[in-house]
């Protein structure tokens, strides 16, 4: 009840956009290549800003 309100960290909301692109990735990784590519290409990004907001 008490974690209604509460408000998501920038480090969780890239997180979960973290784990979308990478399970795009796997699912594009059978069935089209330059689009997983592209996912995966984003999926870095994201984890580069997350290591940045670690440290």
């Amino acid at each position: 009840m008490f974690g209604l309100f509460k408000k998501t960290s920038e480090l969780d909301k890239l997180q979960k956009k973290y784990e979308k692109l990478m399970a795009d990735w796997h699912r594009l990784s059978t069935t089209n290549r330059a689009e997983s590519d592209k996912k995966y290409a984003e999926a870095e990004q994201i984890l580069k800003q997350i290591e940045a907001l670690k440290s």
